[in-house]
This record gives structure tokens, C-alpha cells and sequence, in this order.
């Protein structure tokens, strides 16, 4: 049942009579057999495509709850840097019914887009050099003797 409420009038709908467009979202039945693991042969696939450089993949499983991997790439210019995003984007969104979030559109220079599972942050080479985005993920010497 549904409550909506409007000054002082107080509707009770049943969930049947709400629009499909108010109600809780359903689970797409396309997405429930995407596993991490398919979702990152796609992302890597669309990057492959579209040129870009110097992917690393960053398993975060166990590491972090933020998702299970990690993409750092370059492209070569701030108009390469934002087609990767678009392109992988569109990608995603057409053969797997998957949506995800842009941020950093704007600047070019460094662009991120959460896919939920996947992280993928597209740079330009100077400013991925600047930040070292990768290194913070990497096993200390400590943790690698401990292995």
C-alpha cells in the first residue's frame, strides 16, 4: 500500500494502481546472469575498441567494498579521454542494459565512470602521472612477503 499525501488529503493507493514510473525498480531479468567477470571482459573489449592506453586492472575484491575491479587507462588528448567514456557508456548500455555514472565530463582530463561492479578512470597521461592513481592499490613490500 501506498500513502501520498497532499495538504491535508491523505491518498491510500494500492501498489497495482501506482504508476510503474513511482514504483521501487525491479531487477532487469538481463542483468541478473552479468557476473563482475563478464561485465570486465566488456569494459576491457569497449577500451581495446576505442584506443585507449596503459589499462591496468585492479582487483579489489577482498581489498575494498567500493567494487570488485579497478581501470586505470590513458587516452591521448582531452577529446580521446571523453570518447572512451562515452563510447564504453553507450557500450555498456547497449549490450549489456547496464547504466552507469559519468563524472569529470567536463575537464577532459580525468573521467571516471562507475558502472556499480567497475570502476573505470580515464586520464589524460600527464595528470594520470600527477596522481599515481594506481600505486595507491598496489601491494606495500610488506604485504607481498606476507604472501
Amino acid at each position: 500500500m501506498w500513502r501520498i499525501t497532499q495538504g491535508e488529503k491523505v491518498l491510500t493507493l494500492s501498489v497495482d494502481v501506482v504508476p510503474a514510473a513511482t514504483q521501487p525498480p525491479v531487477l532487469n531479468e538481463a542483468l541478473k546472469g552479468v557476473t563482475s567477470e563478464m561485465l570486465l571482459a566488456e569494459i576491457l573489449q569497449s577500451l581495446s575498441d576505442t584506443k585507449a592506453e596503459d589499462i591496468v586492472q585492479i582487483d579489489l575484491r577482498g581489498k575494498s567494498t567500493i567494487g570488485d575491479y579497478m581501470l586505470v587507462a590513458s587516452g591521448t588528448s582531452s577529446r580521446q579521454v571523453n570518447a572512451i567514456a562515452k563510447k564504453l557508456s553507450d557500450h555498456l548500455k547497449s549490450n549489456l542494459k547496464r547504466h552507469s555514472r559519468i563524472e569529470g565530463k567536463d575537464s577532459g582530463d580525468w573521467i571516471i565512470v562507475d558502472t556499480g561492479d567497475i570502476i573505470v578512470h580515464v586520464f589524460r597521461p600527464e595528470v594520470r602521472e600527477f596522481y599515481q592513481l594506481e600505486k595507491m592499490w598496489q601491494p606495500t613490500l610488506v604485504d607481498a612477503k606476507n604472501v
